[in-house]
């Protein structure tokens, strides 16, 4: 076997290992959901992210030996990529082999050089493996009842342990498809059936049964979230159904789902039906395969800056002090840019910066953080980089960028979803949407320290609106974990001098926090902070922050509900209604 092939193949050995191991710790999720192993669940989430840099490492070993002075040699890589291919068609994963492909050849280069003849930019086999997806769900036409229908659809995504009362779910669920889905959405053909992804989809607490139901040449997305009641059984929290509740539910602020996937292409496919406007990268993500997200991200980013002429600009808002951020009018996506110099008081370093970030990717994101996908010398052509914006790069961040010609280099960036700031937001809100959008945000704060994540700053401008309404946390840089806080309520002053000096009194430790003084980031905008005092005045008490680490210290892990809870059925079997 000649040295290329040898190297090849030990490439696609190393993707076949990485995908066999991300599969077993996936399968396991099911065993952790019936016996309520939440810390389990969080411990396979992290050690699945961490999986694919292990074995890159240990695939970049075997490579290296292989080639020996070969190991930087273009053409060498080159040859090896058309063996690869060879090796690679017809894979039923070929999509991310290639993706893995890349990241060794990236390990060796460090992601300099990233041409096509020597990797994979762009896949010989197209985007996509062919799918069918029929392949990945499970038909149940409507016969008979929807009483009979569903009772089977449940009984066949059963667990090792009992539902708590199978006849009041089935009830909860018909109830509300007669009321809200039946109106808007005809079932009464005779060509009806539910289409049902075969595996459940895990995440935190939750067990989610996906599909849609079909009526003819109409369809509609529906997800069955199901619970475990910490007592031996599960129930049925609710159904979701229509484009909107599916896209929150797969949304880019949530940790990525346990699922078994054997061609991940097949479920994503599917998934892009029911939400056709959710990119496929965040899809692949979504399920976990984020890497393989980032590459499907790049090749559609490249084909929009290819079809548009509109240039990159400073993103609106107010400027970070860590971060330069940039936009394009006709693009849903910010780039974000660690500054040489931070602005003061911020002291931090850059390679704390980037742990932050690295954080965030392992932490369950409760619905409230956005995932960002990271670059390293991240090409463009400089004609698409506005003159105010090359200005504020060459002022503010000298050494991240390379201009090459028509060719400009950003060493370093991460790249995360559009939203709306929340300072802007509020400029222009209704006294409706300000009572909506400040309750969000006070729910926003909540649910990242139930899961063990303190914002640092909570600005309004660090915060951002989608376009479901969500408020969502995007500057990390000053993120911890609320464990490592030490909440303090401010003590009085003992004499006269002490209340009326300019600088605190008392001794400030580096992990002390002032929750009275949280009061200052609403600064400027006092309708907001009326309305937010009397919604979540409990945040400025250091007592609710202090209670909140005793049960996370204790081992207690929040719900966190990609829905809202008015949306949760009611348990009591003598009471069904759901609430609009």
């Amino acid at each position: 076997m000649e040295r290329r092939e040898r190297f090849a193949r030990t490439i696609l050995n190393g993707f076949e290992s990485y995908f066999a191991d991300f599969q077993n710790i996936t399968l396991a999720a099911k065993s952790w959901f019936e016996n309520a192993d939440w810390h389990g669940i969080q411990h396979a989430s992290a050690q699945r992210i961490d999986l694919y840099k292990e074995k890159i490492t240990k695939v970049y070993g075997y490579v290296e030996l292989i080639a020996g002075n070969q190991l930087h040699d273009f053409e060498f890589w080159g040859n090896a990529r058309d063996t690869y291919a060879e090796l690679i068609r017809g894979h039923n994963n070929f999509e991310m082999a290639e993706t893995f492909f890349n990241s060794v050849y990236n390990a060796v280069f460090k992601h300099r050089k990233i041409r096509n003849e020597y990797a994979f930019v762009f896949s010989p086999q197209g985007d996509m493996p062919p799918a069918d997806v029929s392949k990945v769900y499970r038909r149940y036409p409507l016969t008979g009842s929807l009483e009979s229908l569903l009772r089977k659809l449940l009984e066949d995504y059963a667990f090792n342990i009992p539902y708590e009362n199978l006849d009041r779910d089935v009830a909860s669920i018909v109830e509300v498809i007669e009321r809200y889905l039946a109106p808007r959405f005809d079932l009464s053909g005779d060509q009806v059936e539910f289409q049902i992804l075969e595996h459940h989809f895990y995440r935190n607490k939750g067990a989610y049964i996906v599909g849609r139901i079909v009526a003819g040449a109409n369809s509609m997305p529906l997800a069955l979230p199901i619970l475990h009641n910490e007592e031996g059984g599960v129930y049925v929290d609710t159904i979701l159904f229509g484009a909107d509740k599916a896209s929150v539910l797969f949304s880019f602020t949530r940790s990525y789902f346990l699922v078994d996937a054997t061609i991940p292409s097949q479920y994503v496919l599917f998934l892009q039906q029911l939400m056709p406007a959710k990119p496929i990268s965040e899809l692949y993500s979504a399920m976990g395969y984020n890497k393989h997200g980032k590459t499907y991200y790049h090749r559609c980013a490249f084909r929009h800056m290819q079809s548009t002429t509109d240039k990159f600009m400073i993103a609106p808002g107010i400027k970070g002090m860590v971060m330069c951020v940039f936009t394009m009018p006709s693009y849903d996506f910010v780039f974000k840019i660690i500054k040489d110099k931070f602005t003061p008081p911020k002291e931090m370093t850059r390679e704390q910066v980037k742990a932050k970030y690295r954080l965030v990717k392992r932490a369950d994101r409760a619905g409230r953080m956005a995932d960002t996908q990271e670059f390293t010398n991240l090409a463009f052509a400089r004609e698409r980089f506005s003159d105010e914006l090359m200005e504020e790069l060459h002022k503010v961040a000298p050494s991240m960028i390379e201009e090459h010609g028509k060719a400009l280099v950003i060493k370093h960036v991460y790249v995360e979803r559009r939203m709306t700031p929340l300072n802007l937001y509020l400029n222009d809100a209704t006294d409706e949407q300000v009572e909506a959008v400040m309750d969000e945000y006070g729910n926003a704060i909540k649910q990242l320290a139930s899961a063990n994540i303190f914002p640092g700053d909570m600005l309004l401008k660090n915060f951002g609106v989608t376009r479901h309404g969500r408020v969502v946390f995007y500057d990390y840089d000053e993120i911890m974990p609320l464990t490592e806080c030490n909440f303090r309520t401010i003590p009085e002053p003992r004499n006269e001098a002490e209340e009326m000096a300019s600088k605190p009194w008392y001794s400030v430790g580096p992990n002390d926090i002032f929750p009275e003084e949280f009061r200052l980031f609403f600064s400027g905008n006092q309708r907001a902070r009326k309305v937010f005092d009397r919604l979540h005045s409990d945040l400025y008490q250091a007592s609710f922050w202090q209670n909140l680490q005793e049960k996370i210290r204790g081992g207690f892990i929040e719900d966190f509900f990609p829905y809202r809870r008015k949306l949760r059925f009611n348990r009591n079997p003598k009471t069904l209604a759901q609430s609009a």
